[in-house]
């Protein structure tokens, strides 16, 4: 089960990062990869840090078992590594649907500066983060098909820079983007699985802080004063 397990793994891996990016660039042009995480040290550097280890631990686990390590005795089970094959792999396809049903907007990586089209259909009705929701099932399943020490702290270092890109990268950023609109979503959508981690539901009577200031100048209107140009 260890060979299989290495497979799944790098089938996984290349199909999530590597076909991905190459459908995202031949459909629109752009890799869809946003690597720069800011300075060192930061809540994004630590995430994307966090994520590279998870990456990393991910590929050493299936190894470690391939030289002989042994799996925790309370798992080591041929019928829990067969499970832990179905789950991998339903994990793997869930990645991949999810990734796709972002269509243009799906990016690895958040520039701030940057404002994609809110996905809330397909997957996105069920959980607002069903692509990482999916990348921890797939390695619960390679955790439960080698399930040795290193695979577990694979599983638990992914949890962690789930939870922190999540929380404190991706969400800040989505709601200084989308605004009510993302509010009245988080609101709606549990965070990885229906129901659980949704957010206060936007209010009313606040401004929108994406939305234009009605109080401000139209730059697009003529000054008082003069009169708009005329079309020849």
């Amino acid at each position: 089960m260890a060979v299989t397990a290495l497979i799944v793994y790098v089938v996984a891996m290349g199909l999530a990062f590597g076909w991905r990016t190459a459908v995202h660039r031949r459909r629109t042009g752009d890799t869809g990869l946003r690597l720069d995480a800011g300075p060192a040290g930061s809540v994004a550097w630590w995430a994307k840090t966090a994520f590279v280890a998870a990456i990393a631990l991910g590929l050493a686990g299936p190894v470690a078992a391939t030289a002989g390590m042994a799996g925790l005795a309370v798992l080591d089970h041929p019928a829990v590594a067969a499970a832990g094959l179905v789950i991998a792999l339903s994990g793997t396809a869930a990645t991949l649907a999810a990734q796709l049903a972002m269509g243009a907007s799906w990016r690895i990586g958040v520039n701030a500066g940057e404002r994609t089209d809110l996905v809330t259909g397909g997957p996105f009705a069920l959980a607002r983060n069903p692509i990482f929701t999916a990348m921890v099932t797939t390695s619960a399943g390679l955790t439960l098909m080698v399930p040795n020490p290193v695979a577990v702290l694979a599983l638990a270092v992914l949890v962690a820079a789930v939870e922190l890109q999540v929380r404190a990268v991706e969400e800040p950023y989505l709601l200084a983007a989308h605004g009510r609109a993302y509010q009245g979503y988080a609101a709606r959508v549990g965070r990885f699985v229906p129901g659980l981690g949704r957010l206060p539901a936007p209010d009313a009577t606040a401004p929108d802080a994406t939305a234009p200031d009605a109080t401000a100048p139209d730059a697009t209107a003529p000054a008082r004063g003069s009169s708009p140009a005329r079309g020849r």
